[in-house]
């Protein structure tokens, strides 16, 4: 430990500075910026390499966080990244993306604001990249078995990697244009540049990972093949496919033209930010977006680049409380009222309100919604008599969540379901079908970041243990895992 009373001498939680407002909405570009060293090493003095790094708990990789946050405060970053990648394929995703649950369960934060852990493990990272630390690494023998993977998110990059390195022939399938899956197109390019993911992408083939997009297992293309194609392949075949059918707006008038789910906004805006012509433009329009979660603010801050007129986010469940409350004690993970970058933006909020109808115009298009304050009783929303209202909107983004993976890679007849809709596996990561393993949130259902990577390590380790008889490979969790959430 560098400075044993680095906590009680820096006291305060200096973070990552943005770029200012009126400049960032004007382009793509990342909001955030580098940290300087000086405060860098600073904030990693405070962390106070407890006996019992409750941070560990909370990171579902099992970060080592003090050892890597002590060589921050040496500025021996060597060290520190090679601490960083012993439990982290891609922290520079996990860094810029992750909620961040090691922060809410950090020592320090049950009376002081907790160590920015997030923002030191980017910049251990970005340091990384810049100073060529970021190698290809080859397996030292070849295991002679190959693994289909079917997904190119984190969940199925971490298990490609992992596999690979574990001396197996590794094919990463993806539908679309360009390897990444979300991260390709599903986070904005604000919140992270799409060169952030190319130079990991860079290493992975460098390890020996093959590509190929534009290949749908289960479609009907010249390329694609079907998940039975794959099995007589490969050895094994790991879908990490996510969970990518949105849920939708179930009430009257739904259907109106401006009616849209999140992500049907969020990915050509996403190629927008890379040349492509503008798909669905908020330009000079009211902007509703149901949903209060990530994926909303996401929309929110793409809203404003577009130079949408008004943006109003609207959430159903009441507004959560800025400090953490006694029902949700440390270590846990805390509902609390955040502010994204893209709130900072602009935009307004209304909590304890639901969607009654969507009202159209004379041609179909949205022009309107109705909605009602109301309050949860006995876990249902109740409508509060005399409330509803009409509320402008010329566009309408659904931004409420994820029910579960498509039937495109394999049915519900070939891997059943299960109460979540997601693939029936067991504690192996094994689903019913010989050979086929399922990772991330095609798994567990719609989860973090840093849930996808555990997962497509330890489904890699599951993997490998099939192939081989016995694996090295870590395995962060199991699939019955559970964050530290009330």
């Amino acid at each position: 430990m560098a400075d044993p009373k680095g906590f009680l001498t820096h006291r305060e939680r200096e973070n990552r500075p943005s770029r200012p407002i009126p400049v960032r909405i004007k382009d793509w570009k990342e909001v955030q910026g580098e940290q300087n060293t000086e405060v860098l090493q600073r904030q990693a003095s405070r962390c106070m390499d407890c006996g019992i790094p409750f941070c560990h708990q909370g990171c579902p990789l099992g970060n080592l966080i003090p050892e890597w946050n002590d060589h921050t405060r040496r500025a021996n970053f060597a060290d520190a990244i090679e601490r960083l990648h012993a439990t982290n394929n891609f922290p520079e995703f996990t860094g810029r993306l992750c909620p961040a649950p090691c922060e809410t369960a950090c020592v320090l934060g049950i009376n002081q604001p907790p160590v920015t852990i997030k923002q030191i493990e980017v910049s251990i990272i970005d340091r990384a990249f810049a100073n060529g630390r970021v190698r290809a690494e080859e397996p030292e023998w070849l295991s002679g078995k190959t693994v289909a993977v079917v997904g190119s998110g984190p969940a199925g990059l971490a298990a490609a990697q992992q596999l690979g390195r574990a001396g197996h022939t590794v094919v990463v399938y993806e539908r679309s244009d360009a390897v990444g899956g979300l991260l390709r197109y599903g986070i904005p390019e604000f919140k992270m540049e799409k060169a952030v993911l190319d130079r990991r992408l860079v290493q992975l083939r460098g390890e020996g990972i093959r590509f190929l997009t534009n290949v749908t297992i289960g479609g009907d293309g010249p390329d694609d093949l079907s998940l039975e194609q794959l099995r007589e392949r490969f050895d094994a075949v790991v879908l990490a496919t996510g969970s990518t059918v949105p849920r939708m707006l179930q009430v009257p008038g739904a259907e109106a033209e401006g009616v849209h789910a999140a992500m049907d906004f969020l990915v050509p805006a996403n190629k927008e930010a890379h040349g492509a012509e503008r798909g669905i433009d908020a330009e000079g329009k009211d902007v509703v977006i149901i949903g209060g979660g990530d994926t909303g603010a996401d929309c929110l801050g793409t809203a404003h680049r577009h130079g949408a007129r008004s943006v109003l986010q609207l959430e159903i469940m009441p507004t959560p409380p800025t400090e953490r409350p006694e029902h949700q004690p440390w270590p846990t993970y805390p509902m609390l009222y955040k502010v994204t970058e893209a709130h900072e933006e602009g935009g307004d909020r209304t909590y304890g309100v639901s969607t009654v109808e969507v009202l159209a115009d004379d041609e179909g298009r949205v022009r309107a919604l109705t909605m009602v304050d109301g309050a949860f009783v006995d876990g249902r929303f109740q409508p509060v008599e005399g409330t509803e209202r009409e509320i402008p909107a010329q566009l309408v983004l659904l931004a409420m969540g994820f029910v579960g993976p498509d039937e495109s890679a394999a049915s519900s007849e070939q891997i059943p379901r299960t109460r979540a809709n997601t693939y029936e596996r067991d504690a192996d990561f094994a689903t019913p079908l010989e050979g086929v393993f399922a990772a991330g949130d095609c798994g567990r259902g719609q989860s973090l970041i840093v849930w996808a990577i555990a997962e497509g390590r330890a489904a890699a380790a599951a993997v490998d243990r099939y192939l081989s008889g016995s694996t090295t490979l870590p395995a962060p969790i199991r699939p019955t895992d559970r964050p530290l959430t009330v």
